[in-house]
């Protein structure tokens, strides 16, 4: 895939309903270093895959088939595509974000369930909250090491990338030494994206959300939270977001040492 096929995936996008922006296919493009596919029968495009690999593991995403060429074996020719290029790179593991109807697929592939992320949208009602910094400075090799404690990878290409988007809007909780949380937004197409957060416990976590909040208090959100985190999602339901989606988590290969209860909202189902 190249610039040129934005408007493409940007077609798909809309007719899946999902919230990615020109902005996105962009990122998308630049991280996944020529490992964005475009599937073409007959000379026209049809569907869209995109990888990414940080470190060890890879990151499946963007699987989009066009409604008039679906249940023709598309979705699964981009899939081994897209692992066969992973592992070519050197992925022990592979992840992704499975909507319902994607997840019997991946599990005939043999990806494995490892835990559910609710999406909540709404309006925030906002709260009570102090300010937090914005922008990562010389905050980003501290937000990285807190970032891979809370995942289990290495996505420091992904978090610099949205840290040079004038859009992502980072905030962070300061500590005096390592920060003990952050959290970027996003314009989407719809709704502007909650995520990724990641925090050192459940009152810095909350701060972060009441910050963001009462930023985005009259805007549309949207927010994928790991079902673990209870505490996360307790936030959302006060805030009188709704659940609007399931999307399973699922893996192929060597499990990853994440710590899902520090992980207050993904990145969105891209790049977890």
């Amino acid at each position: 895939m190249t610039a040129a096929d934005i408007p493409f995936g940007m077609r798909l996008k809309t007719e899946a309903g999902w919230n990615q922006t020109e902005a996105d296919w962009r990122r998308f493009l630049a991280l996944s270093q020529g490992g964005t596919l475009v599937a073409e029968r007959d000379g026209a495009a049809v569907g869209t895959v995109a990888t990414f690999l940080f470190g060890p593991i890879g990151w499946v995403a963007m699987l989009l088939v066009g409604k008039r060429w679906r249940h023709q074996g598309i979705g699964g020719s981009l899939l081994q595509c897209a692992v066969a290029l992973l592992k070519d790179r050197g992925a022990s593991t592979i992840r992704l974000d499975a909507t319902p109807l994607g997840r019997p697929m991946y599990a005939d592939f043999g990806f494995q369930a490892e835990y559910d992320l609710w999406r909540f949208e709404g309006t925030p009602r906002g709260a009570a909250a102090e300010e937090m910094a914005t922008g990562l400075g010389r905050d980003l090799d501290r937000v990285c090491r807190l970032d891979r404690q809370v995942t289990g990878t290495d996505r420091r290409a992904l978090l610099a990338a949205l840290a040079g988007e004038q859009s992502a809007s980072p905030l962070i909780a300061a500590t005096t030494g390592d920060p003990a949380g952050y959290l970027f937004t996003r314009p989407g197409s719809r709704a502007v994206q909650i995520g990724p957060a990641a925090a050192r416990d459940a009152a810095t976590g909350a701060r972060l959300l009441n910050a963001v909040a009462n930023r985005l208090a009259a805007a549309t959100v949207l927010i994928d939270i790991p079902e673990p985190n209870a505490a996360a999602t307790r936030w959302a339901e006060k805030q009188g977001l709704v659940r609007q989606r399931v999307l399973t988590r699922m893996r192929l290969g060597q499990p990853v040492n994440d710590r899902v209860e520090m992980l207050w909202a993904s990145s969105g189902p891209e790049k977890g």
